[in-house]
């Protein structure tokens, strides 16, 4: 797991928003992308994914948030994921003993999966956003909008 990248600066926001322009609309034919490193003749075959990846992380640094990149397989300490969700760690683990975050024992530490992580994040995210939805429709059927 890399370490976690602070908060960009105003220059690499600016620096990622204009790659993320560049990137945006770019569809590669196949399923890689031939990119040339500037000053070279080089030629870097991307995968699809990576592809997609990079600019995942351009727009996060674009709109100012820090990146970490960990590894599907990796695994993580309670402590880590608190970290990666911004909460305490005993929240961590409360979420772990109600078996929303899939985890295991090694010895008595708790290692959860950053896939397992993602996955409880990403439902997470989707609640918010149905929650969100939900209260701007009740907003504007008040007329409070």
């Amino acid at each position: 797991m890399s370490a976690a990248h602070e908060r960009p600066t105003v220059v690499e926001q600016e620096q990622a928003r204009q790659a993320l322009q560049l990137l945006r609309d770019v569809d590669p034919a196949g399923e890689t992308l031939d990119v040339t490193v500037a000053g070279t003749s080089e030629s870097v075959h991307l995968p699809r994914a990576a592809l997609d990846l990079i600019r995942e992380v351009l727009a996060n640094m674009a709109a100012g948030q820090g990146v970490t990149v960990v590894p599907a397989h990796a695994e993580l300490t309670t402590q880590q994921a608190a970290q990666m969700l911004n909460v305490s760690r005993p929240h961590v683990i409360k979420l772990l003993d109600e078996g929303n975050i899939e985890y295991r024992m090694v010895g008595r530490h708790r290692r959860i999966l950053a896939s397992s992580l993602l996955a409880y994040q990403r439902t997470q995210l989707g609640t918010s956003r149905a929650a969100a939805d939900e209260l701007a429709a009740l907003t504007e059927d008040l007329g409070l909008y």
